[in-house]
């Protein structure tokens, strides 16, 4: 069964940082493609950044490029998003996300299993 986990949520001052990981198990090999959505009351389920399986290519909306990056560490099954210079419009629920295989376009990536989200909180 595949799992993922999400951590590092909170609640932080705009300007500040956070940093979520995602431990993900149950897959079977380590190639899956993973990422992070988020939603934030009211609006859709935004992209926010992938990084494939095949080569390592990493990939981010327009709203948080230039300040989040994602990271994956293989040895551990984790996947990292650092975010920095957070906004309030960054308030959302945060999503990790995953699946076997690679994407073509991540802007139509849709992956089949997800974790069960954590909260970040972006104070004016």
């Amino acid at each position: 069964e595949v799992q993922l986990q999400a951590s590092g949520g909170g609640l932080v001052q705009s300007g500040g940082s956070l940093r979520l990981s995602c431990a993900a198990s149950g897959f079977t090999r380590d190639d899956y493609s993973i990422g992070w959505f988020r939603q934030a009351p009211g609006k859709e389920r935004e992209r926010v950044s992938g990084i494939k399986n095949s080569d390592g290519s990493t990939y981010y909306g327009d709203s948080v490029k230039g300040r989040f990056t994602i990271s994956r560490d293989n040895a551990k099954n984790t996947v990292y998003l650092q975010m920095n210079s957070l906004k309030p419009e960054d308030t959302a629920v945060y999503f990790c996300a995953a699946d076997p295989g690679t994407f073509l376009l991540f802007r139509l990536w849709a992956p089949r299993y997800w974790g069960q989200g954590t909260q970040v909180t972006v104070s004016s």
